[in-house]
């Protein structure tokens, strides 16, 4: 493979941007690079961990086609590590690939590009609808945080994706709190639910831009594939049966409050740095007129703290974990929240005033 006067950057953009599902240490060498690729006028650079792929291209013109793997650590490090300026001339050939740029020459191992292992597309498509970006990186980033992590449910260790009657929705639940938002896209579907992978949804909160340009998304029997820009991405999709999340979503709770977001969270901020470093709990005492929030520790050490609320209710005294109201609170983007409660052993609902595309749901613990 050759590349003749190709500037840093049309290489370094797309490497970037595949190069996050690359791992280190795995028991396939080859599985540590990427796969370059000159067809169709176009430079191909292709990751994959064997659950997900990612391809992203760049214009360049090309005479034939050619294919080569190298390793994409270290030819990312190095392209960081010139001038941006950069102009590159690359040539693989045998087992190695040289990286010229000025006076700096480079030589890399390579593999085989006919080695490298790649995701087969299925044909059997179930499913397609198209959004902005912007409109799907905000489902994803208002969800995500709920997904477990290494929980031996393994359907957890994920998000579910179901496409409803003219709506997008996104669900994720590590047994403790769940987190679901919906959108509107434009569409009728056949409902199917897919859950993706925790680590595609990641990847994909990395890659989707705050832009209007379009996603499009493909379901698969198996897979899911995303196109947008110059990538896309490519992922098996979790064997397993998500639990009822419509069971989950309390209703009718009677003690609701609205308040400020931002003041709420730098309350529980402040109250956080005194809680119990293992259990991590929160005790929110509501009365009417008033809030509190009480946090303490083993060195008996105390933070309480008082919010003015309108509430004209029966009392209540009801304990949390404190990082599952931080981390709601910190992913949301609106000015006020409805926190809406039963008795002190019913979970809690978050809302947003005004809109039902979000519910929060976070059981409550013993303090």
């Amino acid at each position: 493979m050759q590349l003749k006067q190709i500037s840093r950057d049309a290489l370094l953009k797309p490497l970037q941007a595949v190069s996050g599902i690359v791992e280190r240490r795995h028991t396939l060498p080859i599985l540590a690079n990427v796969l370059l690729e000159q067809r169709d006028g176009r430079l191909y650079v292709t990751a994959t961990d064997l659950e997900m792929q990612i391809t992203a291209h760049t214009d360049w013109a090309s005479k034939e086609p050619q294919a080569v793997t190298v390793a994409a650590r270290k030819l990312q490090d190095l392209l960081r590590a010139l001038p941006e300026e950069s102009t590159l001339n690359i040539d693989a050939t045998g087992s190695k690939m040289t990286v010229r740029a000025g006076r700096s020459r480079f030589n890399l191992q390579t593999l085989p590009a006919a080695d490298y292992p790649r995701i087969g597309i299925g044909q059997d498509q179930l499913q397609t609808l198209t959004l902005p970006q912007r409109d799907l990186r905000g489902l994803l980033r208002s969800v995500e945080f709920a997904m477990a992590q290494q929980d031996i449910r393994y359907y957890l260790n994920g998000m579910l994706l179901v496409a409803d009657a003219g709506s997008l929705q996104a669900v994720a639940t590590d047994g403790h709190r769940l987190s679901w938002a919906s959108l509107a896209v434009a569409g009728e579907f056949q409902r199917p639910e897919v859950i993706l992978p925790r680590k595609t949804v990641l990847e994909l909160g990395k890659l989707l831009g705050e832009v209007d340009d379009p996603v499009t998304i493909d379901v698969l029997a198996t897979q899911v594939r995303f196109r947008f820009a110059n990538v896309e991405l490519v992922s098996k999709v979790v064997d397993g049966k998500f639990p009822d999340y419509n069971r989950v979503i309390p209703t009718g709770h009677t003690k609701a409050i609205v308040l400020d977001r931002v003041q709420l969270l730098a309350t529980l901020q402040r109250a956080a740095i005194l809680s119990n470093e293992k259990f991590r709990g929160v005790r929110v005492v509501l009365a009417p007129q008033t809030l509190k929030i009480i946090c303490t520790n083993s060195e008996q050490e105390e933070a309480d703290e008082e919010l003015e609320v309108a509430y004209a209710g029966d009392p209540l005294d009801i304990g949390f974990n404190i990082t599952y109201l931080l981390d709601v609170l910190q992913n949301l983007a609106t000015e006020q929240v409805q926190l809406a409660f039963g008795d002190a052993n019913s979970s809690a609902l978050v809302t947003v005033p005004g809109r039902d595309d979000y519910k929060y749901v976070v059981m409550p613990m013993r303090i």
